[in-house]
């Protein structure tokens, strides 16, 4: 695993000084400087040769989505945007997003060490998988819609995703048609980013999105995401399933399982398809594993393209997968296992 150098870049001493003391926390992390604003830190970091930065959205003079843009584009390196902004919406945490930060950290809201302490486990394991991920700023290229005719042959889809996993869903659901197979998109994010993510989905995909919830009926031609911390998500029988919210304890510290979804749709029978995608953890494993053993269609995300690739690592070690597909790739490759495309 790479030791990660952080430059912490935040316009509040306080902040430096609390964010650096916990990052210091973690093994193999090392705070190599702190920058109160962009000027500073462009020196900073030709000076002191970070593999990633932590960037607070409000600086002084240029902004953090600005100097993060310009990173991106000068000198692309994994970045984790720490702000009380991100909590708030879709406009700064979804732009954050799209211009290829890791993901969005939020701020405690109070700016004390008892707090800090709170976030030092979750935030250190967050950085240093930022520092041994993939920069994947998102290339407007890429942001193709389906031009062709899907035939639906009445599989169910559920996909798992969690650093870097917004953008790597949004590639892949842009690409579905508007008569897509019911698609479960379950994604380890920030709860206040789960209402914006829907929104910026249903204007840039064509088939209907909704934010998961229990008792929805599963159909064609729906993106259901499940992304609440408070509740399992499972699939109650298929064909004409249901979701089902289960309140459990965390499995393996996640909430909610991939596991338990996999594996829910692993007793369905074989009219399923399983996908892991880039994250954190070995959540998703387990499950697809028993998915595949029923019958079930399973795939990865490949190590190019994965922004982090401990989970799908995970999955395929466990035997889970039946292929490894990239990115760009992976739309098809689902609309190919639940159906055909023309």
């Amino acid at each position: 695993m790479t030791q990660a150098k952080v430059l912490v870049i935040d316009d509040s001493i306080t902040m430096r000084a609390l964010f650096s003391e916990v990052l210091e926390q973690t093994k193999d992390i090392i705070v190599v400087g702190t920058a109160n604003g962009a000027e500073q830190a462009r020196e900073m970091i030709k000076s002191e040769r970070p593999n990633v930065l932590t960037l607070d959205v409000e600086m002084p003079g240029m902004n953090g989505l600005d100097f993060l843009a310009e990173v991106m584009e000068n000198r692309p390196m994994p970045v984790v945007m720490l702000s009380t902004l991100t909590q708030k919406g879709a406009e700064t945490s979804m732009k954050a997003f799209e211009l290829g930060a890791v993901d969005c950290f939020p701020k405690p809201q109070n700016s004390n060490p008892a707090e800090f302490a709170k976030i030092s486990a979750k935030l250190g394991k967050l950085v240093l998988a930022a520092a041994n991920g993939k920069v994947t700023a998102p290339s407007k290229s890429n942001r193709r819609k389906f031009d062709g005719t899907y035939h639906w042959d009445g599989k169910l889809v559920a996909l798992s995703a969690s650093t870097g996993g917004i953008e790597a869903i949004l590639e892949i659901l842009r690409t579905f048609p508007a008569n897509c197979p019911p698609t479960i998109a379950l994604l380890r994010i920030d709860p206040g980013f789960i209402a914006p993510l829907v929104t910026r989905l249903k204007g840039e995909i064509e088939a209907d999105v909704k934010q998961a919830q229990d008792g929805m009926k599963l159909a064609q031609g729906c993106v259901y995401i499940a992304a609440d911390p408070l509740a399992h998500v499972v699939v109650d029988k298929w064909p004409e399933g249901c979701l089902r919210f289960l309140d459990k304890e965390p499995v393996q510290g996640f909430k909610p399982s991939a596991n338990l979804l996999f594996a829910s749709m692993a007793k369905t029978g074989a009219d399923t398809v399983g996908a892991v995608l880039t994250g954190m953890g070995s959540d998703g494993a387990a499950g697809l594993k028993a998915l595949r053993n029923a019958g079930g269609a399973t795939m990865a995300q490949d190590e190019a393209t994965a922004m982090v690739y401990e989970a799908p690592a995970a999955a395929v070690a466990a035997g889970a997968v039946s292929q490894s597909v990239a990115l760009g790739d992976i739309a098809k490759a689902l609309l190919n296992a639940s159906g055909k495309t023309e």
